[in-house]
């Protein structure tokens, strides 16, 4: 049941997801940017403080090449009701969100996102390919290589410490698919 998944997919890069409006978005216009991975909901008892400190660290670091990708998820005890349109349209007007929130996904089960079955793949947690709950984070290099994986309770600002550490090993490394 949370067993780990085999994926082909080699980089987040090589996926296609669709946006709050269903249009299709090639995730390789990411490359080269670092990514923040988040399922979100509208009604949960992390959304007030997962979605300030989210919109406080995209527009911190959106010019170093930070960009935050929101997947609603209605998967668990319905806290993300609406269309993918109303999430979208929640977030950017309540929370003032700038980055980019996509159509509703499924992160669990046979019918999870694919996005999300490479996510899980390449970092499993303590139950194995399943997402514990909402704003379960994934922090994806620039390369398309996911670097780490932040259960709902982890703040986003405090994924801030790894950002900064990431940017100054890859600098001290000079390594160019880095931040």
């Amino acid at each position: 049941m949370g067993g780990s998944i085999s994926v082909p997919e080699k980089s987040i890069h090589e996926f296609t997801v669709k946006d709050s409006s269903g249009k299709e978005v090639d995730l390789s216009v990411y490359q080269g940017k670092v990514l923040l991975i988040v399922n979100v909901a509208s009604k949960c008892g992390f959304t007030e403080t997962n979605y300030t400190q989210l919109t406080e660290l995209y527009r911190k670091y959106k010019d170093q090449g930070l960009v935050i990708l929101a997947f609603p998820c209605n998967q668990f005890l319905n806290q993300e009701p609406g269309t993918s349109q109303d999430a979208h349209e929640f977030a950017c007007t309540r929370f003032k969100a700038e980055y980019p929130v996509f159509q509703k996904v499924r992160v669990n089960g046979q019918n999870a996102a694919p996005v999300y079955k490479f996510l899980k793949s390449k970092k499993p947690s303590f139950l194995g390919s399943r997402i514990k709950w909402n704003f379960t984070k994934f922090l994806v290099g620039k390369d398309g290589q996911v670097i780490d994986r932040y259960g709902p309770t982890v703040p986003p600002l405090s994924i801030e410490v790894n950002l900064v550490f990431y940017k100054c090993l890859c600098h001290l490394l000079q390594l160019y698919t880095c931040v």
